[in-house]
């Protein structure tokens, strides 16, 4: 008996819900069809040109509304194509690389033979490149070369890719410099590894992880790194005649000892960083 009584209050209380339900089923209905007014009577060439203003505006969640609205109403327009390429730039512009590499991925997929493939090519280098870039490192000056390499190298293979396919491009010029980029912090990357184990007193890892930068890093600021780590790490082992032939090389290469870049001076900020030691 008393079970029954429970499933009847629960029934009308049941009952007495669905009207509000649906009422809120009218109130999304009609901020749906708002939406939808909103663009009654724009043709495909209205939303390309309100699109790109929003976009030079950097305005870029607009933008991507407004592309995204443009191919699903106009899919094999004069403009779809574009977009797709377009919305992939607003996605890398508004911080959303996760979606910015979906959207090249498949623009290069639907249009492998487009003229503006090169540049989704390139757009998806840039992408990794400046991804997981995040407050401290745009304002303050961080050592990028401790971030996890990932993004770089995936970022070093989409520029590779580019002119492995484009050699052309004119966004060649600008992939090449960043390729060197790349490979610098790659290197010291491996650097700061190398340098971790020697501190960690495991010499023989410090070897080999010095000795794979002076191998595959050759032409870049981790090779001077590389040996000086090379050289102490053979020493802690005992091994003074190996410990002896680095210092030589090192020597013969670095007579100056390890290079300083000396494009620009260390602003004030950078010098109370570097005595801080947050990257260290």
């Amino acid at each position: 008996m008393r079970l029954l009584l429970v499933k009847t209050v629960f029934i009308a209380s049941l009952l007495s819900f669905l009207p509000g339900c649906e009422s809120l089923d009218i109130f999304s209905k009609k901020d749906n069809s708002a939406k939808e007014d909103e663009y009654v009577g724009w043709d495909d060439a209205k939303f390309h040109q309100q699109a790109k203003e929003a976009l030079d505006n950097k305005h870029y969640q607009k933008a991507i509304t407004l592309y995204e609205a443009l191919e699903a109403r106009y899919p094999f327009g004069d403009y779809a194509a574009q977009a797709q390429l377009n919305v992939a730039y607003a996605y890398y512009k508004n911080d959303d690389p996760e979606a910015a590499l979906a959207a090249v991925d498949r623009f290069i997929k639907v249009h492998p033979r487009s003229p503006n493939v090169d540049y989704a090519y390139y757009l998806k280098g840039l992408v990794n490149y400046n991804r997981g870039i995040g407050f401290i490192d745009r304002f303050l000056p961080t050592d990028s070369s401790q971030r996890d390499p990932g993004n770089a190298k995936d970022s070093y293979d989409n520029f590779q890719e580019l002119i492995q396919r484009f050699p052309q491009s004119k966004y060649v010029p600008d992939a090449r410099l960043r390729m060197v980029a790349l490979r610098n912090n790659l290197g010291m990357y491996e650097v700061h590894v190398a340098d971790f184990y020697l501190r960690r007193k495991a010499y023989v890892a410090a070897v080999n992880r010095a000795n794979h930068i002076v191998k595959e890093y050759q032409r870049t600021p981790a090779v001077p790194h590389a040996l000086v780590i090379m050289q102490e790490a053979y020493t802690k082992l005992g091994m003074d005649d190996l410990a002896a032939d680095t210092e030589r090389v090192f020597k013969l290469n670095y007579p100056n000892g390890i290079p300083v870049a000396d494009y620009k001076e260390k602003t004030l900020m950078e010098e109370t960083w570097d005595t801080i030691g947050l990257d260290k």
